[in-house]
């Protein structure tokens, strides 16, 4: 570990990559003081409870565990003294308009042979398929997702050059959908692998077929379920920051980042109706990269091109305590729409289809405290444009009855009146519970070739001691990317 003794930090946002930056920060010798608007850690990763029903707010897929285990590791922690967590024997099931129910089975082999069996699709289309996968992987890994790519350094390794050499192999001058055709005959396996575009928020009719390699993380590690819920990643890496010493100040707004002569000095801030300053050496901003400049910068010149790019997509999400068991369901369900290029057209125009693809998360599956005997907790999700000015209040009440009419169909049930529960969480509220600009899940789009090189650098180069990490910025949004973001960071430090 690095020393940088008597050197304080100030991490505005306890989000998960905020939370990370923290205990990155401890280990190189800062005293940490963590400063959140909200009563709660976690950002998008939070919790809804009521009526003995409990909900993970935010993020439901859990992959790629051991960059939380290495939070621990660095300081010597046994992670299962903090976190446990088990690998599920499938990452979803599906269900298509014609009927077909089709399950993903973590297990490559079984899975082949479940669409070679359920979607006419060769099981040797499916390995192909993800040996490209892991193709791009391999090629891309360590130059996007654990590097920092706005430092000539990266360029100057072997491994780099290489990747460079093979650039024309990660598929970035098609899109995901040209690939999927090329690949695969049948249309529901076309639309199975374009799915993977909504990881990021992104269209697969626009985005780079490079993004492809998210199933092979899905496959190749596995996904994973923690034991008490995925709320449980944010208060486990609480629970070690505390125990390092790191402070969290919760209902307290970040004002403005401080600076002089192009130098950090430090954050005003705001709690219980009184501003103070906390002086610091390095300030890492988990706060969206936009609102980070507009709000808290508001006399520095910002990168307007990465401000001004196209933002990705948002989130419809229903809470429901639902008043019966469903057998047929597990944990991740899908219920695919008739036609998915009309779904992403209608979010690229700002609105919501009237036959959307449907999440349903129901972790009381697995962590049985989360509902009533004989009940369910359905986290229910549809993807939607960002907030751009529409009526949310109609959009909302018309996709709840499209959301009801297709889950009763499918199901054969009438889901209404078995809701004795309910909360929403819709772009507004996702921008002003997470200041998340516009509501945008994964910040700028990925419906581009070059989105990869369009995300805002995790160091400021123009004020020395400010650092980004979150799902804003580069690598990019979800739990294992907003990680690597606060891991890329610390160590440009």
């Amino acid at each position: 570990m690095e020393s940088s003794k008597h050197k304080i930090a100030v991490v505005i946002g306890a989000g998960i990559a905020g939370i990370a930056a923290a205990i990155r920060l401890n280990a190189k010798g800062y005293e940490v003081t963590v400063v959140e608007s909200n009563s709660y850690p976690g950002g998008k990763l939070s919790e809804i409870s009521g009526n003995g029903f409990r909900f993970d707010a935010g993020p439901s897929l859990f992959t790629m565990p051991h960059y939380v285990d290495e939070l621990f590791l660095l300081h010597k922690k046994n992670p299962k003294d903090y976190f446990q967590y088990e690998k599920l024997k499938n990452t979803g099931v599906y269900y298509f308009t014609d009927g077909t129910r089709m399950v993903a089975h973590s297990n490559l082999n079984d899975f082949a042979n479940e669409l070679e069996d359920k979607l006419n699709t060769p099981a040797s289309a499916v390995f192909k398929f993800f040996k490209k996968s892991k193709t791009i992987y391999d090629i891309t890994y360590h130059v996007f997702l654990e590097r920092s790519i706005h430092q000539l350094k990266t360029y100057l390794r072997w491994p780099t050059f290489l990747s460079v050499l093979n650039f024309h192999k990660i598929d970035a001058f098609k899109t995901m959908n040209e690939s999927a055709e090329q690949l695969f005959k049948d249309k529901r396996a076309q639309q199975y692998f374009n799915r993977y575009a909504t990881y990021n928020g992104s269209n697969p009719f626009k985005a780079p077929a490079t993004l492809h390699v998210i199933p092979h993380l899905e496959h190749a590690y596995g996904a994973f379920i923690p034991v008490k819920g995925m709320y449980s990643i944010t208060t486990s890496l609480v629970k070690l920051a505390e125990e390092l010493g790191v402070k969290f100040l919760y209902n307290t707004k970040a004002l403005e980042i401080l600076h002089h002569q192009e130098k950090i000095k430090g954050i005003n801030i705001i709690k219980n109706n009184s501003t103070e300053t906390i002086n610091a050496d390095v300030v890492f901003s988990n706060m969206d990269m936009v609102y980070t400049y507009q709000k808290l910068l508001p006399t520095f010149n910002p990168p307007k091109k990465l401000i001004n790019q196209e933002k990705s997509s948002s989130a419809l999400i229903f809470y429901w305590g639902i008043n019966k068991s469903f057998d047929e369901l597990d944990l991740h369900n899908f219920f695919f729409t008739s036609d998915y290029k009309k779904e992403f057209d209608a979010i690229d125009k700002g609105s919501i289809c009237d036959d959307p693809t449907v999440y349903v998360n129901i972790t009381s599956k697995e962590v049985k405290a989360d509902a009533p005997s004989g009940m369910e907790n359905w986290f229910v999700m549809i993807n939607v444009p960002h907030n751009n000015g529409q009526n949310w209040d109609e959009l909302i009440e018309l996709a709840r009855k499209n959301i009801l009419k297709k889950l009763s169909k499918m199901l054969k049930v009438d889901i209404e009146p078995l809701i004795k529960f309910e909360e929403q969480l819709d772009p507004r509220s996702i921008e002003s519970k997470t200041s998340s600009f516009k509501g945008a899940l994964y910040g700028n789009s990925s419906n581009n070739k070059y989105a990869a090189f369009l995300r805002h650098a995790n160091k400021s180069n123009k004020l020395k001691g400010l650092y980004f990490c979150g799902g804003s910025v580069h690598p990019g949004g979800g739990i294992p990317l907003a990680l690597l973001s606060a891991k890329i960071a610390t160590e440009t430090l």
